[in-house]
């Protein structure tokens, strides 16, 4: 099965401006653990697949429903979140 796991993760993880090694100490796996996912495909343990998702923020329903739109993007979700943080009367201010 092919899910382009391991593409959207060394996407996100450039992203960040991390290095294989930054990323992996952040998790904690073994870099070239890491390594294998990016550029070999290798399928992470359930642990390892539910900490990258969660350390670079990507939704899952990619890798589950990939033919299906998700209802929001997670760059609008972050959105959303940051919105959260200001009350009305900021957000009312025209």
């Amino acid at each position: 099965m092919h899910w382009a796991f391991e593409k959207t993760i060394k996407q996100a993880r450039n992203k960040a401006g991390l290095t294989r090694e930054q990323a992996a100490a952040l998790i904690p796996i073994d870099p070239r653990y890491l390594t294998n996912i990016e550029n070999k495909g290798q399928h992470p343990s359930l642990d390892v697949f539910y900490l990258l998702v969660t350390t670079f923020d990507l939704s899952v329903d990619q890798f589950f429903y990939p033919g299906k739109e998700p209802a929001k993007s997670s760059r609008r979700r972050q959105l959303e979140g940051m919105l959260d943080d200001f009350d009305d009367k900021v957000l009312n201010h025209s």
